[in-house]
């Protein structure tokens, strides 16, 4: 499964919309691992373009600190599974907690 995460100056993103690139994650969710890491550079901002984007790219979870209830509907509608609440911090330690289910989350902190 291809995981996503919006990334600025090498930490969770708390605003989704507003990375500056996407750390995407191959992981096995059966073992626990991560068996890839691609780094992609953020698309311009533009409503609604980056949850198709991701989804285009094979991603099938985001995990954020906060998402506008649009890109939310746009990734649902994809079958792409959102995660929102998601502490500022590495990403990759948050993929190995999301594998571990220790990932801990908070509210949106998105308010559109």
């Amino acid at each position: 499964m291809k995981i996503a995460i919006p990334v600025s100056n090498g930490k969770l993103c708390l605003h989704f919309g507003h990375c500056e690139t996407f750390e995407v994650f191959d992981v096995d969710e059966q073992n626990k691992k991560i068996s890839a890491r691609v780094t992609f550079g953020a698309p311009p901002h533009q409503p609604g373009l980056l949850p198709r984007w991701l989804a285009e790219k094979g991603v099938k979870c985001v995990i954020a600190g906060g998402m506008g209830s649009r890109a939310i509907s746009i990734f649902n509608e994809n079958g792409v599974r959102v995660l929102t609440g998601a502490p500022a911090g590495d990403p990759a330690a948050i993929i190995r907690d999301y594998l571990e289910g220790t990932l801990v989350s908070g509210d949106n902190v998105c308010d559109h």
